[in-house]
Parts: structure tokens; C-alpha cells; sequence
């Protein structure tokens, strides 16, 4: 201890000395991170001690211990105090009154505490009938007081822990599998629980526990780092917020972030991630021994016993004496890699060093074979395996693209190469998504596994394309360009350019790979903001890919990619919608150039309700449950829960703002949404019929009748009903995140995008009332909505407007530029 810790211990030993100094720690800048745990484990060992001893007063046989988390030596500044009062039993009052001397001062405190007094038998019974705290026992440290009684009980949980292994290390996954499924992946989640989710502080507790069974042991490499890095981002954590918590939410992590002299919120998860990865790859590694241990002690006897019969026999025939032993069976799956106790090792006859393909090799084996690589075959390759050369050879691409076709399996075989930094030397470019967050409600990946997530995803579209190794590369390298300045799509794509290259694609491959990815997110756009009966639409899609097969493998790379990042941004009106636009493309590649213009073929029903709002010459509703798919066409992920509500009414100014303004005052949250014009039927004078199809959700509580709906409507078309009053109103009321700074409005006009009208994109935060904020921005700018495309992608709502002049004309640039000014201005006040 330096002379400053026994300054400070002096001073923790007298009246309300310990809560001064243990303040003077906790704020003491120059010290943080693991020496200020260890400080304050010392500092608060020996306040407890003298609490201890100023207590007895000639009892014996007591003594005082740490357990869990305190117990290991780690104390965060919110940490508890896990403390056990054990006893032989003796004298029950003077024990009782001894636990009171300790534990009254630290409630007085304020300071958390998990305490229990026990004889040596009753630990061992409640750790027997508790796993719980078991694992809290295995860290059982002495403080104080008899000596012996701690270590007897220490000696006795520790054998019974080994003894006991076989059954309880099962129900100990168990629960870490139930935990998981609570609290998610700690690598992945935006505003992660350190402790609880997977990979989080309490697996790495566990792993020491599985370690302390003599069963199996983890993975050493990284992970004491690991775990410290996560404690230092809850120390921060704690101090912060001043309370005892392990979620990291959003709006402390720019904070947390500068303690810790992080740039930036980003670089804070990242780091996270990173330490998350290593514990989760360690727990896999782990808990896979476990099971072969355990399924081995099973089998093993039978084994023997067979292995006997079968030396006797064979001895009897040759007149040789028995004996004999099993031996582990080794299947070769490729070269230099054979499988063994259900999982791909190297073979006896590998050679890393001279091999540098057999990583790729390894890897697609085992992956074909579902089975996971070896981590020691990892690591022995890492260590070994020379660089491949550059282009690579032909066999090391297709090895990397079976790599990647394998489906689901390739997923563990991926995150066991990352572990030991094999992906990165193979990929170097891998290094800037690697652990990177989305700070997209839309995307429940980190870059890289949103990566091999499309890869997965595409593997099972690989029959529809002719290029299936293009299709798996391109899912592989699509976001490639994220982490870097500029727009992630352009920037991609001269990635993709030197890495295709490097990985041994010709020209006209790489090409191809350079245009998937650039334009990866051009189909599902155009598709849900685009007008597809314009013509000028199909024309740009066309002009981009080039190529009918350059069409088909982008079709597919649209759908691994959307619906590997997550149910938000795949359904089957999006598939539906992009569906039609290929055929559109298709046809025009094909040579049926579309006609100019491409007027609305309206449905039975469409057609039905026009007719009704003309002759009835007001607003017509329909509201009804969505029809789901038929069961034999695949519809992605499912679409996000609601109801179709169609209105039509003749056509007039305020349609828009007014069909926004009622469903945000009655509630209900705008999906996604249609509005275009439609002629009457031939012979049926009149202005056209607008038909807006919308797909909504109620905030809260049940829909509306549609009868309120359409009333409602009709007084907001008169202006009778003030809505943005009551919006206002609402406004007021309406609970707001502190914290959560979102990003500000943006406005653009698409050049080029239509030869009939003006299009103009807006994105911004999704709020009750946004689209009828919009509707009346544009009417006060003299436009005519003709048609408008709405998409809400978690909390960010997408849209895009066809305007035209009041005689029907596309904007001039100068009227266009300062329509946008406006809308924007608008959102951002």
C-alpha cells in the first residue's frame, strides 16, 4: 500500500472517515480504471474490518466475508456490498448484534448491500439449493475474523462446485441462455446492459466459474482486457449518473465517452463491442468443451467396454493377449482439415506455413460441414499461415465463396476467424466496420454482422441468379464503405473495386461488383419513393444496371440486404413494390421502351369508391385488417401490425394536410402511404377522384370507428376543425426523450426524376403530426401534390412528393429550390 492508501485508511477509521475518503477516490481524476477498484476494495476491506472488530468484543468463531463481485476484488463506485456474517454456531445473540454493527452503518450510507449470516453448513445447503450463490461463494474472500472458517468453507464449496460440475454446469447455461434471450447480445445493442446481456460482465464471471470446475476453461487471450474495459465503462457509468446502473443509454454515452477521453459516442461502442465479441466467442468456445466433456464421460465407458470386447475377440482369433484402448475417430473433410469430436481440427499433415489458403479451406469445410472450427486451429493458423498473394488464387476466392454460401453455419466460422484477426488480414478494408454501431433504429446489426447477415440471407437466393459468387461477394462488401467520410454507397464502391481485384475477379466482374454495390439501395428506394408509372423511373433503374443479370443479381442483393437489417425495412408491400419495378426495368432492357405516359388502371373497388366520392362529392373511407400474403409467395419479414385505410375524395386543396392532420389527432401513426389521382370512368364528367391508400397503426388503445374518421374528415376539408390547434395542444402534453438530440430535417428535390413533376424528398425524425406539417407547408406554397410516396423506417420517416404547378407542370429549378427552402425551414422550426 503507498503512503497515500494509508493516509487515506487512517483517515476511513475514524467517525465518517470512510464516506470523506471514499468521496475523495471516487472524485480523484487522476485515478480511475482498475487501481481506483482496487483502492476502493482496500479502502472499504478495511472500514468493514474495523466495524468487525469494534463489534466482538471477545466473540469467536466468527468471521467476516466478501463474495461476489466484492468477493473477486472489483468494486464500481454504485457497486453492492455482497458480504457473508459466518459462524460456528456459537452464541446466536452476541452474531445477531454483530451483523447489526456492520449493517447499520452501511445502510446509513446509502451504500447498497447483499449481506447473509450463516454457519458453514447452511452456506453450503444454500449454495447447494441456489446456483446463485454458489457462483457468489466460489469468490469468497476473507476480510476478517476467523481465519479458518473462511477457508474450510472456501476448500468445502470449491470440491463441492467440482464434485457437483457434471449437473450443475448445465442448468448454468441454461441460465445464460434465458439471460440472453432477456437482455439480447451486448455487441449489438444500441443501448446495452454491461452486466446482463450476453457478453456482458456477468458471462465473464461465469467463465471463471467453468474454469474453477476443472471441465473446461476459456479462451485466455484478451479476455482479462475485455472484462476490465467493460468495468471502466461502468465506473464511468456510475459516476455519471450517480446511481447503481448497467445500461448504457443514449443520452449518457457522449458523456461517458469523454471520461474515458473517447472521441466520440461511436468510438465508446465500439469499444464495448469489441470487448463483448471477445467474452461471447470465449463463452461459445467454452461451453462447446463443456458439452464434449460432458457427452465424452457419457459415452466413454461404453466405449471402453466395446473396445475390450473387440481386443478380446480379435486376440482369441490371432492368440494374442487383450488389451487395447478407443481411438477418437478423425473424417477428413478437406485438405489439411478433418473433423473430431464435432468440430473441423487441422489435420496431422497440415502445414500453415506453407498453406496459406488453408484458413479459407478450413473455414468453407466446416461451415458445409455445420460444424464449428477449433479454436486452437484458429489460432494455430493465425500464428502460422503465410499471407496469400495478391490477386489471390483461384482456389482461395472459391474457397471464400463457399465460405460465404454455406448459410447460416458460416456465421460462427466468420466470428471464430475475426477472434483471432484472421479476417483482417485476409480483408484489410475489414478493419473499418469492424464492431461498428448503426445508430439506426432500423438496424439490429453492428456493420460487419449486418454484413455476413446478408451474406446468410443471400446464400438461399443464389438459385435465382447466374452469378452466385458476384451475389455472395457483393452482400459481403455492399456497406463496405461505412466508418469512412462521404456517402457510404460511392465511397463502397472504390473499395469494391481494389478488394475485387485483390481476390482475383477480372474486369468485367469487377465491374458488375462495383455497380451492386453502389447502387445496393437504388431498387428499394426507387421502389417506395419513385412514381413507377413514370417513365423517366424505369429509365434511370435501367441506365444504372446496364444489364439484365446485373438487374437479377441486384434484385437479390435487395432483399438479403434489407431483410438482414431487420423488420423494419422488409415486408411484403416493400417486396411487392420492387418486385414490379424490375419487371418494369426487365421489360425496357428487354427493348419495350414504356409509353410516355402510363395513366392509373384503378381496381374494381378503387374505381367503386371514386365513383361514390364524386356522386356523394365528399370523403369515402374504407378501414380494414391488411390482407396477409397467400401462404406460397415468400413476403420476407413481417409487416409492421396495423390496418389499411383508404380514403377517396374529389379532388381539391388541403387533401393532404387534412387526411394527416385527423389521423395524428385521433392517434394513429402513418406507415406508409399512397396518394395519386384517378380519372372517372369514361362518360363520368368531373374533376379526378384523389384515392390515398394509407397503413396505420394506433399509438395506443384501439382504432377509431371510421365513421369518426370520415366525420372528422370532412369538417378539417371545411376548416371547421382546427387541427393544428388541437395538434398544438397535444404537442404541449406530449412526453419528450431528454437527451436524444436527432438529427435535423432535410429537404432535396430529385433532379431528373420525372418528366411530369417535380420530386421532392424529405427526411426527418418521425412525430405525431409530421406529414400534416408537411401537407400544409406545401399547400402554402401554391404546388399540387400528384402523387406521394410515404415510408416511416423506424424513427425515421422517408418521403417523397410529385408536385407539380397549379397548371400541371413540373417546377422551374428556382420554384423547386425554393419550395424545399420553405418545407425545410418549416420542419426545423
Amino acid at each position: 500500500m503507498t503512503g497515500t492508501d494509508e493516509h487515506t485508511q487512517a483517515e476511513a477509521s475514524g467517525p465518517g472517515g470512510y464516506a470523506a475518503a471514499r468521496l475523495r477516490l471516487l472524485t480523484q481524476g487522476a485515478r480511475s480504471g482498475s487501481p481506483r477498484r482496487t483502492a476502493l476494495v482496500e479502502l472499504t476491506d478495511g472500514w468493514l474490518a474495523d466495524l468487525f472488530t469494534a463489534g466482538t468484543e471477545g466473540l469467536r468463531g466468527v468471521c467476516l466475508v466478501a463474495v461476489g463481485g466484492y468477493g473477486h476484488g472489483e468494486l464500481s463506485p454504485r457497486s453492492d456490498l455482497d458480504l457473508l456474517l459466518l459462524h460456528d454456531d456459537g452464541d446466536s445473540k452476541a452474531v445477531a448484534a454483530l451483523a447489526d454493527r456492520i449493517w447499520y452503518p452501511v445502510w446509513d450510507l446509502g451504500l447498497a448491500l447483499d449481506h447473509s449470516v450463516r454457519t458453514p453448513s447452511q452456506a453450503r445447503k444454500a449454495a447447494g439449493d441456489d446456483l446463485k450463490v454458489q457462483l457468489g461463494l466460489l469468490d469468497a474472500r476473507h476480510l476478517v475474523g476467523d481465519a479458518g472458517l473462511t477457508q474450510d468453507l472456501r476448500a468445502a464449496v470449491l470440491a463441492d462446485w467440482r464434485d457437483q460440475a457434471p449437473k450443475r454446469l448445465p442448468e448454468l447455461q441454461d441460465l445464460c441462455t434465458e439471460r440472453a434471450q432477456r437482455h439480447g447480445e451486448l455487441r449489438y445493442l444500441l443501448e446495452p446492459d454491461l452486466k446482463e446481456a450476453r457478453g456482458g460482465l456477468r458471462d465473464a464471471t461465469v467463465l471463471r466459474a467453468v474454469a474453477a470446475s476443472w471441465l473446461a476453461d476459456a479462451p485466455r487471450e484478451g479476455l482479462a482486457e475485455a472484462r476490465r474495459g467493460l468495468l471502466d465503462v461502468r465506473d464511468a457509468l456510475h459516476l455519471a449518473t450517480g446511481r447503481a446502473t448497467d445500461r448504457l443509454t443514449l443520452q449518457e454515452q457522449d458523456q461517458i465517452a469523454a471520461e474515458l477521453g473517447l472521441p466520440d459516442a461511436d468510438a465508446l461502442l465500439r469499444q464495448v463491442y469489441e470487448a463483448a465479441r471477445v467474452i461471447s466467442y470465449a463463452s461459445d468456445v467454452t461451453w462447446r468443451e463443456v458439452g464434449r466433456v460432458l457427452r465424452s464421460r457419457t459415452v466413454r465407458p461404453r466405449l471402453r467396454t466395446r473396445a475390450r470386447e473387440r481386443s478380446a475377440f480379435f486376440s482369441r482369433l490371432v492368440g494374442a493377449p487383450g488389451g487395447g484402448s478407443p481411438v477418437t475417430e478423425r473424417s477428413p473433410l478437406a485438405e489439411g482439415a478433418v473433423q473430431q469430436d464435432g468440430e473441423v481440427v487441422l489435420a496431422r499433415t497440415a502445414r500453415p506455413e506453407r498453406d496459406p489458403v488453408l484458413p479459407l479451406r478450413a473455414a468453407a469445410a466446416a461451415a458445409q460441414a455445420g460444424l464449428p472450427l477449433s479454436s486452437h486451429a484458429v489460432r494455430r493458423m493465425a500464428s502460422a499461415a503465410r499471407p496469400l498473394p495478391t490477386p489471390w488464387p483461384v482456389e482461395a476466392r472459391e474457397q471464400l465463396v463457399t465460405l460465404l454460401g454455406s448459410g447460416r453455419p458460416a456465421v460462427e466460422v466468420w466470428e471464430a476467424l475475426e477472434a483471432e484477426g484472421l479476417i483482417t488480414r485476409l480483408l484489410p478494408d475489414w478493419e473499418y466496420v469492424r464492431c461498428r454501431p448503426q445508430r439506426n433504429a432500423v438496424h439490429i446489426w453492428t456493420v460487419d454482422r449486418h454484413l455476413i447477415e446478408t451474406a446468410v440471407r443471400a446464400s438461399g437466393l443464389t438459385r435465382q441468379v447466374g452469378r452466385p459468387d458476384l451475389l455472395l461477394v457483393a452482400a459481403l462488401l455492399h456497406d463496405i464503405g461505412k466508418g469512412r467520410p462521404g456517402d457510404h454507397c460511392v465511397v463502397g464502391e472504390t473499395i469494391a473495386r481494389d478488394v475485387a481485384g485483390r481476390i482475383g475477379f477480372g474486369r468485367d466482374d469487377v465491374a458488375v461488383l462495383a455497380t451492386l454495390v453502389r447502387h445496393h439501395l437504388l431498387l428499394v428506394e426507387t421502389a417506395t419513393r419513385r412514381d413507377l408509372q413514370d417513365p423517366a423511373t424505369v429509365r434511370a433503374v435501367a441506365e444504372a444496371v446496364g444489364s439484365q443479370g446485373t438487374l437479377d443479381l441486384l434484385h437479390a442483393l435487395t432483399e438479403a440486404d434489407a431483410s438482414a437489417t431487420g423488420p423494419a425495412a422488409w415486408s411484403s408491400w416493400r417486396s411487392a413494390l420492387v418486385t414490379d419495378l424490375v419487371k418494369r426495368v426487365s421489360a425496357l432492357l428487354a427493348g419495350d421502351e414504356p409509353a410516355d405516359v402510363e395513366p392509373a388502371v384503378p381496381t374494381a373497388e378503387q374505381e367503386r369508391l371514386a365513383l361514390e366520392a364524386f356522386r356523394t362529392g365528399g370523403p369515402v373511407l374504407v378501414l380494414r385488417a391488411r390482407p396477409e400474403p397467400p401462404a406460397e409467395e415468400p413476403s420476407g419479414e413481417p409487416e409492421p401490425p396495423g390496418v389499411e385505410l383508404i380514403v377517396a375524395v374529389p379532388d381539391q386543396p388541403g387533401v393532404l394536410p387534412a387526411v394527416a392532420g385527423v389521423l395524428a389527432v385521433h392517434r394513429l401513426t402513418v406507415r406508409t402511404a399512397e396518394l395519386r389521382a384517378l380519372d372517372l370512368p369514361d362518360g363520368v364528367p368531373g374533376a379526378p377522384v384523389l384515392l390515398l391508400d394509407w397503413r396505420v397503426v394506433a399509438e395506443y388503445g384501439s382504432l377509431p370507428q371510421a365513421a369518426r374518421l370520415r366525420a372528422d374528415l370532412v369538417r378539417a376539408l371545411d376548416s371547421s376543425l382546427d387541427i393544428a390547434a388541437r395538434l398544438t395542444e397535444r404537442d404541449a402534453a406530449y412526453p419528450r426523450r431528454r437527451g436524444v438530440q436527432a438529427p435535423p430535417p432535410r429537404v432535396t428535390v430529385a433532379p431528373a426524376a420525372s418528366r411530369h413533376a417535380t420530386v421532392i424528398e424529405v427526411r426527418a425524425q418521425d412525430a405525431p403530426g409530421l406529414l400534416f406539417r408537411i401537407g400544409q407547408a406545401l399547400e402554402k406554397s401554391g404546388v399540387r401534390v400528384r402523387s406521394a410516396h410515404i415510408s416511416t423506417l423506424g424513427a425515421n420517416a422517408v418521403d417523397a412528393f410529385y408536385v407539380t404547378t397549379g397548371a400541371g407542370a413540373p417546377l422551374s429549378g428556382e420554384e423547386a429550390a425554393s419550395v424545399a427552402r420553405a418545407l425545410e425551414e418549416t420542419l426545423r422550426a
